[in-house]
């Protein structure tokens, strides 16, 4: 599949006649091409979106609510196809594609509905000179920047386009430059919709070449960025110096702590969903599960029986039962990375680790490593796949530290029906969202987001909306 840059509603080659193949990291084999763009594409798309702004800001909410509304209908209509080119140019397995799809419908649905609810304020004031009253109003932004990685494309598109769109701004998206291809089809879809042209442009490239330019452009007045601890760092590096809205959703070494009270084989269960769903590559998962001694036995013989039924391979073909399918990792660095993480930890890994014997594709097979030391990688790192250090402890008050003890603070969890350790933990771990009793996973309705090197500002829920706006303070008076 060969496609282009969409900007100001037409798809356009890049300046330079370079172009950035696609690759499925499954089987090695190219899937496709995009246009490898410069800062001069990049200048065309935010001046493009800029002098779209004012005619979509007026565009009245009802509308806007409309188009978005039509955009989810097509999203679902077209699932199957937007499903089979996600796996081609990620590598996941279809069923999880076609589940990344129906959350980003779901998502574009949701910000669809809340179009029309954004209120305002009014406020009588003091007297001292003369009867008033104070309005506060919210006012769309301008262009925003919509920075993507690679391991949820599509829905990480949603939670910042959609918003975004419903708030009257208008945006410039950046795909990863591994994953363009799926990121282009919504943007067709959207358009086809009734998105004006210029209200949504998509530009193509890798980040060290246009990256810059996009979050450094003067008329962008907001970035969402989802990716690296380390590029976050210099996105607001970039942004900083012109006062630039910034949310930043970065890595995350999410802890879980089971209890002795806890429903073992459900949590296990949730555990393998949370840790080994896309491969592990999830900002937001299981990476750290600290299991109460007295359950420690039980919890790690039910994991490793069912971490083993996972099967490396090709995500277009369907595991045979009892067998589940597992995609590759998406690059071959980032495999080479985790096992580099896995060597030396100083633990015991219980299964897993090779390459379930395929000649192509970046392939790892999932991991289960008990014990490894507290200043190992393993631990003090975020590890972007299917590896999962399991450790023991006593001490509940000891569990929250140890859970603290790392410098992200994305997601956590934990596993009791004791209403106590449940108020503690939800006050005690510093993480930006605590489940009980359940998986990890980003509901549309609550505002997500991290805190310490897991960035910051919130994306999902209505307090989304608030940061693509802007409050702007009325005072009228002259009423006596």
């Amino acid at each position: 599949m060969d496609a282009s840059m969409l900007i100001g509603g037409e798809w356009r080659q890049a300046t330079s006649a370079e172009e950035i193949d696609v690759v499925n990291p499954a089987t090695e084999e190219t899937v496709g091409a995009v246009p490898s763009g410069a800062p001069a594409d990049v200048e065309l798309a935010v001046a493009t979106a800029k002098r779209a702004f004012p005619e979509w800001a007026a565009t009245d909410a009802e509308q806007r609510a409309h188009i978005l509304s039509d955009a989810a209908a097509l999203i679902e209509e077209r699932a199957k196809e937007l499903a089979a080119v996600l796996t081609a140019e990620q590598g996941k397995p279809i069923a999880e594609a076609r589940g990344e799809v129906t959350h980003l419908a779901h998502g574009v649905r949701y910000y669809a509905e809340a179009a029309t609810k954004v209120r305002g304020a009014h406020q009588e004031l003091p007297s001292a000179f003369g009867p008033a009253y104070g309005q506060v109003i919210r006012r769309p932004i301008g262009v925003c920047a919509a920075i993507t990685p690679y391991n949820f494309p599509l829905t990480l598109l949603g939670t910042k386009v959609a918003p975004a769109l419903a708030s009257g701004n208008t945006v410039v998206a950046k795909p990863a430059a591994t994953t363009p291809l799926a990121t282009l089809e919504v943007a067709r879809i959207f358009a086809e919709a009734g998105v004006p042209d210029g209200v949504l442009n998509v530009v193509t490239g890798r980040g060290s070449e246009i990256g810059d330019a996009l979050v450094g452009h003067a008329d962008v007045r907001r970035v969402a960025f989802t990716g690296s601890t380390e590029v976050g760092r210099h996105v607001v590096s970039v942004a900083g110096p012109q006062m630039k809205r910034v949310t930043l959703e970065l890595g995350g070494s999410d802890p879980v702590i089971v209890c002795e009270d806890a429903d073992v084989e459900a949590a296990v269960k949730a555990v393998i969903i949370g840790r080994y769903w896309n491969a592990g590559q999830a900002c937001l998962g299981c990476k750290r599960v600290f299991v109460h001694d007295s359950v420690y036995d039980d919890f790690v013989s039910q994991l490793v029986e069912r971490v083993k039924r996972y099967e490396p391979g090709d995500g277009t073909v369907k595991a045979e039962k009892p067998r589940l399918r597992m995609g590759p990792i998406h690059t071959r660095a980032g495999r080479d990375e985790l096992l580099a993480q896995m060597e030396g930890s100083g633990g015991e890994v219980l299964t897993g680790g090779g390459n379930g014997g395929h000649a192509k594709g970046w392939f790892l097979e999932p991991a289960v490593v008990a014990e490894p030391a507290p200043d190992s990688r393993l631990m003090r790192e975020e590890v972007f796949g299917p590896v999962l250090p399991v450790l023991r402890y006593t001490d509940f008050g000891d569990a929250i530290a140890r859970a603290n003890d790392t410098p992200y603070g994305l997601g956590s969890s934990i596993w009791t029906h004791d209403v106590r350790r449940i108020h503690r933990a939800a006050r005690e771990i510093d993480a930006g969202m605590t489940w009980v009793n359940q998986i990890h996973y980003g509901y549309d309705e609550l505002p997500f987001g991290g805190v310490k090197d897991s960035g910051f500002g919130k994306e999902h829920g209505l307090e989304a909306l608030d940061s693509y706006v802007d409050l702007k303070s009325v005072v009228v008076g002259g009423l006596a």
